[in-house]
């Protein structure tokens, strides 16, 4: 099974939990005054909570009091007004305080997604060799969610919790030590119980969320291939698979949620269980008149007050473990090394001027240091030229044309356009003076129009149609319900050769002196090659084309072929004259067109 990163947040945990929770803080010291009115919106909440009790303590002794002699109703009704002021500003505060919070978490989500936005466009084509598109999809989604919501919920909760259960701590000890015990005792002795159900049901979540991760990659893993499965037969293999692991994600699901399930009710236990305890020891001491019966009623609001912020800080201390589980990962792609500033090059080639002549100056490359692809690389390219680049899968051919783009650099030797290094220009400036029509297609869910005119504003109606037409794509477009304007998403199927089609009216409409084909008739069955063919040799007029392929066949008109094999050029030169000298390239010629008996 692959491993895909759609839960890995929720399942991992951070490897330095406070460096990146120092590297939150300052990614959102922006915020930092409106994180500080939200505290203290916070710590005013709680305290008004833990004055209540101590006021419902005094109402209570005025009553008992008031039985016998007559209920001092003005007392009561000043300290009712005065709870019912504090209870409000505290719901006031508590909504303020959780709309900044909201505020401030939407804000940093946006700030993440866009941070990640432009960080992926100045990312080297290496990072995305070696890393999931799930992975880094996740780290847009899942993980950014992850730190937004656990921001939101657990700064308010940690403020008001702690202050709460610091406050009431001292609140109790204040009325009355004995009884401050009993109830922290007997809140104790439930927590423990709590704290073992925790620690059994945490593994059988985090196996519930690697289960989730694998059965979402088995899902995607056999529908993207349902092809494959179906022609060979497989889909009983598949299901026993899925099963399996559906099985395990069900006994884990179940064990879970059995176990997190007795958390209610345990939390219920604890709050009875301290009211009992707090009502046994209150009758002692009220009976041998240490203590009034307002403290009795006053130690029962404590009781709550005291065990839910335990619960709340159990569950957030947890949260935070995830969200710097999730924050770890964010950080680690924003910190990826990038690809070099360029703000220093001010040289530029407009496409219009360039004459078109690309020179490869012993150019040696390799992925890593161990695997060298491009050994000594030479070769001089004149303007116009069509150069076909041939040669076994692994030879090089690909990688020839990201590094004449510049998607790699060059361990060493250079590559020069018009006799300038193309290290001496930007990226974008080179990227402008190619076209490229590769074997994967791609396409956006817009009107095939603009699918066309990607990117290029100034292209026309009647340029997409042209080009369409060239391509042979017109006629088919033409029955469609919305012609040009129809959208791709609202077309039932189109084709892989009809993709392919689409992309390179796409290329020819571009006005840019060098053109790369890479493997661009691929996908199209032999009919349509020969129409794409006759298109291409209309697309490659006045430009310098390399064109990589591995049907020979499609290249015979090729000014200069280049044999490739284990990154250097073994033979070069004109179809004809290659397979006169009946070498390598004869014999990759030839092995295409035996007849196997």
């Amino acid at each position: 099974m692959p491993k895909h990163g759609t839960m890995s947040a929720n399942n991992s945990k951070p490897k330095d939990l406070k460096g990146t929770l120092i590297k939150l803080i300052k990614y959102s010291k922006s915020f930092a005054p409106l994180v500080i009115i939200a505290i203290i919106l916070a710590f005013l909440s709680s305290i008004f909570q833990i004055i209540g009790p101590d006021k419902i303590k005094d109402i209570t002794n005025i009553i008992s009091e008031g039985l016998m002699t007559g209920i001092n109703f003005d007392k009561i009704k000043k300290i009712a007004i005065f709870l019912t002021i504090i209870y409000l500003l505290g719901f006031i505060f508590n909504y303020f305080q959780g709309y900044i919070m909201a505020y401030i978490t939407n804000k940093i989500s946006k700030n993440f997604r866009s941070d990640i936005a432009v960080k992926i466009n100045k990312l080297p084509l290496a990072y995305f060799d070696k890393s999931e598109v799930g992975d880094i999809l996740s780290r847009v989604t899942n993980d950014i969610d992850t730190i937004c919501h656990t921001l939101s919920d657990s700064v308010g909760v940690l403020v008001g919790s702690g202050t709460l259960f610091i406050g009431t701590t001292i609140m109790m000890f204040i009325t009355n030590p004995i009884m401050a015990l009993t109830a922290i005792v007997s809140s104790l002795i439930g927590f423990a119980g709590m704290i073992f159900i925790v620690s059994i049901s945490q593994k059988y979540f985090d196996g519930m969320q690697k289960g989730l991760g694998n059965i979402n990659g088995h899902i995607e893993e056999v529908y993207s291939g349902h092809n494959v499965v179906r022609v060979y037969n497989g889909c009983d293999e598949v299901l026993q698979e899925f099963d399996e692991i559906n099985e395990k994600l069900y006994q884990d699901s179940k064990k879970g949620y059995f176990y997190s399930g007795l958390m209610g009710p345990l939390m219920g236990f604890i709050g009875n269980f301290g009211y009992v305890c707090v009502c046994i020891v209150g009758a002692v001491l009220t009976s041998k008149n240490i203590i009034d019966f307002g403290v009795i009623v006053a130690f029962m609001i404590y009781i709550r007050l005291f065990s839910n912020p335990l619960s709340q800080l159990a569950q957030v201390a947890n949260q935070v473990q995830m969200m710097a589980a999730a924050g770890e990962r964010v950080f680690e792609f924003l910190e990826e090394t990038e690809l070099s500033d360029e703000s220093h090059i001010t040289r530029k080639l407009s496409p219009a001027k360039v004459k078109g002549n690309i020179t490869f100056d012993h150019v040696k490359f390799g992925y890593n240091k161990d695997k060298i692809v491009i050994k000594d690389f030479n070769a001089d390219i004149k303007s116009g030229e069509k150069v076909a680049i041939v040669g076994p899968t692994g030879a090089g051919k690909t990688t020839l044309v990201n590094l004449l783009m510049r998607f790699y650099e060059t361990n060493s030797g250079s590559i020069s356009i018009d006799g300038i290094n193309i290290k001496d220009i930007t990226r974008e400036n080179i990227h402008n003076l190619f076209v490229m029509v590769l074997q994967d297609t791609w396409t956006f869910d817009a009107s095939i129009k603009d699918n066309i005119k990607y990117n290029k504003s100034h292209v026309t109606d009647e340029q997409v149609i042209e080009a369409c037409k060239v391509v042979g794509l017109h006629h088919f477009i033409k029955t469609l319900p919305d012609g040009y304007d129809t959208k791709l998403g609202d077309i039932d199927s189109l084709s892989a050769g009809q993709k392919q089609l689409l992309t390179i009216a796409r290329g020819m409409i571009e006005d840019a002196p060098f053109l790369i084909l890479d493997e661009a008739t691929s996908n199209v069955d032999t009919r349509t090659e020969v129409l794409v063919q006759k298109a291409m040799d209309k697309l490659t007029k006045g430009r310098t084309s390399f064109i990589i392929a591995h049907r020979l066949s499609t290249i015979k008109n090729a000014d200069l072929i280049l044999v490739l094999d284990e990154g250097n050029i073994v033979e070069q030169g004109t179809h004809e004259q290659l397979l006169k000298k009946n070498g390598f390239y004869a014999n990759l010629y030839n092995s295409q067109f035996q007849n196997i008996d």
